[in-house]
């Protein structure tokens, strides 16, 4: 029998998850910072010796399932997926693979809000390691400089190739954005099914989840309505 953790009577990261167990964080989504958990000593192994160490790992997993490994359709399946963790799905981890970002002055002198709209992503949950699959929408009105419209999409991209919470990887979009941009006038908003929730626990197959951030001018009844309008034509 596995033994659920309960944590202390205390919050953590400025949060109030005590008398939850560990098992309830996961299935409730909850999230306790806005940086992805990173030990300190994550980037102590290279590449190949990340991918060589899961590849044994994930081929442990499947001995414990009473998989054949010798069958001719599982032999590769420990090192494909210790390559998809490393180089494809979880690459977001890696601060290295941040995408290089250079400042234009505006000198088309536009001072309207900027959309980015349905950008599509693929991240996978944190609690759960399965699937997120959903839309981001990206906004903001420059403050005197712009970057190139595909660096949107790359921004999102990154942040969503990590074990991801919905909530948080909208707020990371957007705090990296404002750092970029130099400026308080951003607005996410991601729309996403979470296969989490449709695959296994309650199994809801028709719902999805829609997180926001608006910031600066963004955060006023008139600007949401007309980046909503934007974003529904």
């Amino acid at each position: 029998m596995i033994e659920e953790k309960i944590l202390p009577q205390k919050k953590i990261n400025g949060n109030h998850l005590e008398n939850f167990t560990i098992n309830e964080i996961g299935d409730d989504h909850l999230y306790t910072s806005l940086e992805t958990p990173m030990r300190s000593d994550a980037f102590k192994l290279t590449n190949d010796e990340k991918k060589e160490r899961i590849a044994s790992l994930f081929g442990e997993i499947m001995d414990v399932l009473g998989l054949d490994r010798s069958d001719d359709s599982l032999q590769g399946t420990p090192d494909r997926v210790a390559k998809m963790y490393v180089e494809e799905i979880f690459s977001g981890l890696d601060p290295a693979n941040k995408p290089k970002i250079a400042l234009f002055d505006n000198k088309y002198q536009y001072n309207q809000m900027l959309v980015e709209k349905n950008i599509t992503f693929y991240s996978n949950c944190e609690h759960h390691f399965v699937p997120i699959i959903g839309k981001a929408h990206v906004a903001y009105i420059s403050s005197g400089k712009v970057i190139g419209l595909s660096k949107l999409n790359r921004m999102v991209q990154y942040y969503a190739k990590r074990p991801q919470v919905q909530e948080r990887l909208t707020n990371q979009i957007a705090k990296a954005l404002e750092e970029i941009l130099e400026t308080k006038d951003i607005a996410v908003i991601i729309d996403a099914k979470h296969l989490c929730v449709a695959s296994r626990g309650v199994k809801d197959d028709t719902s999805s989840t829609v997180t926001t951030y608006y910031g600066g001018a963004f955060n006023t009844p008139e600007k949401i309505t007309e980046l909503q309008n934007y974003i529904k034509e």
